[in-house]
């Protein structure tokens, strides 16, 4: 992976990631594909409707169904979903704890049973780098350890004991797998947690980004602590990794949180917001968020979002949209899951100009008072 930082405009950063796969320009949204497949949309419309150079699959869904043996025999995951740009794969870990209603994080891993079938499993580092080697996705995340968030100091210091350790024992055995010829297009990315405690993110930050990973992420927010306390979290954060890798931070967010992200310095994003919310019938854009299913949406001759260019705005009214949503047809979730992630990725070409041209700060302030 080549990482090349662009321009600066204060904290807020435009870069180009290569991967073996694509040429990603930064900041960048990344839309969810949990099981290989962003929700309601096929590959053509990814890529010819969103030009999207990367989305994210999930190692935990992959791993149970269908298996990433199976994927793995049917050309990983380019061949199998005909995406042909980047993927990024998560850790599984997340799932893991948040899905399972056995989970189990102890020394060497985390233990849970599959919302599928109730079958026990476990996650070690290893074998999630292990499962990820055979999806073949360009960016893998490590396994960390989770903490739900209020907790005790106790249970902080113990998540990032455990995730420095589980990092230092996933470089090692990736960088041995890599030298013997396996994975050597992929790479691999550590995730910093600490809660929301400046002290314990310092020290996670700067024990893991000691590590000879190609990129960084910051875990663990976005899980219920307020806006505030999230922003605060990553500006302290982002001090402590280097300015030549990527930076990534996980689940995240809304429009807002993107924007306000940027400017401390993040370059990555996913979340499954604009595809969730779209199929829920709400939409984003340019002044606000938009929610299509009410009734005074009914006879409006209006484009969703008059200053959106995505297929959706350009052919139908918010009329028809409206009765699409109404009247549950399936066309409904395409059409509104594509102007969602098109309003997103969208705004971070916006943001990657305004920086490089250096009037972040401008068209941050624009942005709001278009809310207004």
């Amino acid at each position: 992976m080549e990482f090349t930082l662009e321009a600066k405009s204060g904290k807020a950063r435009a870069a180009t990631i290569k991967t073996a796969h694509s040429t990603i320009k930064t900041p960048v949204f990344m839309p969810v594909g949990t099981v290989g497949s962003v929700k309601s949309l096929d590959v053509h419309d990814v890529l010819d409707m969103l030009g999207a150079e990367i989305i994210l699959a999930n190692t935990y869904h992959m791993y149970l169904r269908p298996g990433d043996e199976t994927v793995k025999k049917m050309g990983k995951l380019h061949g199998f979903t005909k995406y042909p740009k980047s993927f990024l794969t998560d850790s599984g870990g997340f799932q893991a704890f948040s899905l399972s209603d056995m989970s189990k994080p102890k020394e060497d891993g985390i233990e849970f049973r599959s919302h599928i079938d109730g079958s026990k499993h476990f996650f070690t580092p290893k074998k999630v780098i292990d499962i990820q080697l055979n999806l073949g996705s360009d960016i893998m995340m490590i396994l960390d350890d989770l903490v739900a968030l209020p907790a005790t100091q106790e249970r902080i210091a113990l998540s990032i004991e455990r995730t420095t350790k589980w990092a230092e024992e996933s470089i090692e055995y990736f960088r041995g797998k890599q030298a013997e010829g396996v994975g050597v297009d992929q790479n691999i990315f550590a995730i910093i947690q600490g809660g929301t405690d400046k002290a314990f993110r310092t020290k996670s930050a700067q024990e893991l980004c000691a590590l000879p990973y190609d990129g960084f992420a910051i875990g663990g927010l976005s899980v219920g602590e307020a806006n505030q306390d999230m922003y605060d979290t990553v500006e302290h954060t982002t001090q402590y990794m280097p300015e030549d890798k990527p930076r990534y931070l996980m689940g995240v967010g809304t429009p807002e949180d993107l924007i306000e992200n940027i400017e401390r310095g993040i370059d990555m994003f996913d979340c499954v917001m604009p595809t969730r919310n779209a199929r829920n019938g709400t939409l984003f854009t340019s002044f606000g968020k938009l929610n299509i299913k009410g009734a005074k949406y009914k006879e409006d001759e209006a484009p969703i979002d008059p200053e959106c260019n995505c297929i959706t705005c350009k052919t139908y009214s918010r009329a028809y949209i409206n009765h699409l949503f109404r009247s549950r047809e399936i066309s409904y979730f395409r059409l509104a899951t594509i102007h969602n992630l098109h309003y997103y990725l969208n705004l971070m070409k916006e943001c990657r100009e305004a920086i490089l041209e250096d009037r972040f700060a401008e068209f941050k302030a624009d942005f709001y008072q278009k809310r207004q």
